[in-house]
């Protein structure tokens, strides 16, 4: 089954990248993804579900933490 691109709440995954004082290319490599695809999602908001779980991973959190809540 192909699970396309979900919402990602950007300026929550940057505030929390910098509360944690990592570069872009610091938290690619903790979380196995690269620095571009990070870069990108604080640009457009956007990622697979299996790379905001990694994210979430390496910044120690949640990974419903950078999805928006819906209203």
């Amino acid at each position: 089954m192909y699970m396309g691109y979900v919402e990602v709440d950007a300026k929550k995954l940057r505030i929390l990248r910098r509360r944690r004082v990592l570069t872009l290319r610091e938290l690619g490599e903790k979380a196995g993804v690269s620095k571009d695809t990070i870069s990108r999602i604080e640009r457009e908001g956007t990622a697979y579900p299996a790379t905001i779980r990694k994210l979430a991973k390496a910044l120690d959190i949640d990974a419903s933490e950078l999805v928006p809540e819906e209203e």
